[in-house]
């Protein structure tokens, strides 16, 4: 009965109810389309990095301010910022490797440096490896060419698109084993490594921030910045090696040096000199694969929640000045940079249905004021006042409910318009959140969902103070009104 007096008020008041719903069917369609767009992004950029980089929880150094996996969370300090190693290293990673629900465990320790490679100078991120384990827990790590780095071994392996841009600025094929050099400067001063390149490969999904990344062993990020790696065996240095600290500095670079019998009398030379600056012996660091890192990251069997993971391990780490984070943080800003975004659509959004449920009051008021004579009737033959607001509310969420399922179905076709288009995305950045150069955009279950409840909870909302009029109405404004 209640529907049928619903259906019929509505009716009779097409011009009023138009515009309810049309407010309505607006404010869903545009909490649906992008609330979807935002969340493909968000998934495209958490599979990505979850599958490339972070895995599904980092452990890291407990401290004042949280770091991804190169630097700090906030952009004031992140230029000066020295990401420290973990204590109780070997403690620590058995503990974690107790615990249940987990996949795999890596390694990781981190530097930026500058890199040279055929006279073409780029800034790169290192990721100094566990080269036994991190492979097998990144499915997205794809080898385009020559081999993966191996346990114990000096060199670098870099992403196509890098290695396509230095092809592109030096005018020549990179070939596997071409010299890599690679320069930090701190407050040790200046440390140069050279080591080969041993591979190219490339990240599923990827990002222009995955790409800027550089593969290395661990040793040589160490030797970047300026970590002190106890080995388990002194390590000799010649005597002439040793005579460089004692030579002073215009001596080293003077004409003496450059005369052969010189060089043979005192038993060194500016290759020698390019040598100690660019290379360290493979013999102080084969016989050892540990040392100070940075992070453990860990990959998480699937259905096992991060989140509770998270909590439940930093209990344990507590003692150890150490603390678990999830993928977001660990990646940094491109991911938590999302995350406001959404948060800053969402209150734009939610301003815009204030105005909205405003101006759906309005309308219903004056609904409500024309049908003074039909409600004072009502009261006058007994009715009640619960049974008149619930007719007012049927009528209400009657609308909503239209207007929730147009704004969805415009939301959906306009979707399939747009994926029938196979638009090619131009911008590398965009291109990297919706998952592709071609743009399509998923339909999310979940989405749409949440915004059908919007549009019945914002119908419900813009009633409450109408309805209330309603039943203030008396009867003897009806029997006025004739």
């Amino acid at each position: 009965m209640f529907f049928y007096l619903a259906i019929r008020n509505i009716t009779r008041n097409l011009k009023s109810s138009f515009l309810i719903a049309l407010l309505i069917s607006i404010i869903t369609f545009l909490f649906f389309i992008g609330n979807s767009v935002i969340r493909q992004a968000d998934t495209s950029i958490r599979q990505a990095f979850i599958e490339n980089l972070t895995g599904d929880v980092v452990i890291q150094r407990k401290d004042e301010i949280t770091m991804n996996l190169f630097t700090a969370n906030t952009p004031v300090i992140e230029t000066y910022f020295d990401v420290p190693v973990l204590p109780a290293y070997d403690i620590v990673k058995e503990l974690i490797a107790r615990e249940d629900g987990i996949a795999a465990i890596t390694s990781q320790v981190s530097g930026r440096a500058h890199l040279s490679i055929m006279n073409v100078g780029e800034a790169a991120l290192l990721c100094g490896i566990d080269a036994a384990t991190y492979f097998s827990l990144f499915p997205g790590i794809s080898l385009e060419e020559g081999r993966f780095l191996q346990t114990g071994e000096f060199g670098a392996m870099i992403t196509r698109e890098r290695a396509a841009r230095i092809e592109e600025r030096a005018g020549q094929r990179l070939s596997i084993g071409t010299p890599l050099v690679l320069t930090s400067a701190g407050d040790m001063g200046f440390k140069i490594r050279e080591v080969p390149l041993v591979g190219i490969f490339s990240y599923q999904n990827t990002n222009r921030f995955l790409n800027e990344i550089v593969i290395v062993d661990p040793q040589t990020v160490r030797v970047l910045n300026a970590i002190q790696v106890a080995t388990g065996s002194d390590v000799e240095v010649s005597e002439d090696l040793l005579r460089l600290f004692d030579t002073d500095l215009f001596d080293l670079f003077s004409e003496d040096y450059s005369d052969d019998d010189s060089e043979e009398e005192a038993g060194f030379s500016a290759d020698m000199l390019r040598d100690f600056l660019f290379s360290t012996p493979i013999e102080e660091y084969q016989e050892s694969t540990d040392g100070d890192w940075n992070f453990i990251i860990i990959s998480l069997e699937r259905g096992i929640s991060a989140a509770r993971f998270i909590s439940s391990i930093n209990r344990k780490l507590e003692q150890y000045d150490l603390i678990a984070v999830n993928w977001r943080i660990a990646a940094g800003g491109s991911a938590i940079i999302l995350l406001l975004v959404q948060a800053l659509f969402n209150a734009g959004l939610f301003l815009v249905s204030i105005v909205g449920v405003i101006t759906v009051i309005n309308i219903l008021l004056i609904a409500v004021f024309r049908r003074t004579r039909e409600i004072g009737t009502l009261k006058a033959i007994g009715t009640s006042d619960t049974r008149i607001r619930s007719l007012v509310y049927c009528e209400n969420l009657v609308l909503a409910i239209i207007a929730g399922s147009a704004g969805l179905a415009g939301g959906f076709f306009l979707m399939q318009w747009i994926n029938g288009l196979r638009l090619t995305i131009g911008n590398e950045i965009i291109a990297s959140l919706m998952g592709g150069p071609v743009l399509y955009l998923e339909f999310m279950p979940l989405i749409a969902v949440f915004s059908f409840i919007t549009a019945v909870v914002l119908g419900i909302v813009a009633s409450i103070y109408p309805v209330e009029a309603a039943v203030r109405i008396e009867p003897m404004a009806a029997v006025r009104r004739g």
